[in-house]
């Protein structure tokens, strides 16, 4: 009888273990490799426009644009990483910085006009050439933009190139399927190059 009982509390104790371990894949699959899912926040980048203004200090608050190497110029603080950063991080960083010069310094940043989200379309489209967009776009979106196909396109034979490091990840992208369904459009990252072959 007893053994009976450990017998169903280990049983027990291993299907618990199970189902919480395919729980904790399951969730953290979709953030690193669902490109499906739109991005859900918005980082600074090279060229962006950025509103800074710190309360009861004209002189502080400016507008300005992110530098290439990613950083920005303000007074007191001189240099600042932005690039790679939410405007809510910026924000805290300016916040540390400037509180060697304020008591309780009160700063927002805005990005103002987003430049840094550009995509490239070349190949067999109406119009190739690098696009910056104001928002998210799946590649059908950004295909639409380069004017669509030209009559030499292999429609089936799309690849999306995405830099990661020194290297370029390929990722297969079938128009064709997509139209019948059997293949889900997704969304572009900052950097993305569409070659149609």
């Amino acid at each position: 009888m007893m053994h009976g009982k450990v017998r169903s509390l280990i049983a027990g104790a291993l299907v618990a273990a199970v189902v919480a371990a395919a729980g904790s894949s399951s969730a953290q699959a979709p953030a690193e490799g669902n490109r499906n899912a739109s991005p859900d926040v918005y980082r600074i980048g090279p060229e962006d426009l950025l509103q800074i203004s710190v309360w009861k200090n004209d002189a502080m608050s400016r507008s300005v644009p992110v530098r290439p190497d990613g950083k920005i110029s303000l007074p007191l603080v001189n240099d600042v990483q932005a690039a790679g950063l939410t405007a809510v991080e910026l924000r805290e960083e300016l916040v540390k910085r400037l509180a060697e010069y304020m008591p309780s310094p009160e700063v927002s940043v805005i990005v103002s006009d987003i430049r840094s989200f550009k995509v490239s379309v070349i190949g067999e489209v109406v119009k190739p050439g690098r696009y910056e967009l104001k928002s998210w776009a799946t590649v059908l979106d950004v295909l639409a933009l380069a004017g669509g196909f030209t009559q030499f396109a292999s429609r089936s034979r799309i690849v999306v190139l995405h830099p990661e490091g020194a290297t370029m990840k390929r990722t297969a992208f079938n128009y064709n399927k997509i139209i019948a369904g059997e293949q889900e459009n997704f969304y572009l990252r900052n950097g993305d190059i569409v070659l149609v072959p």
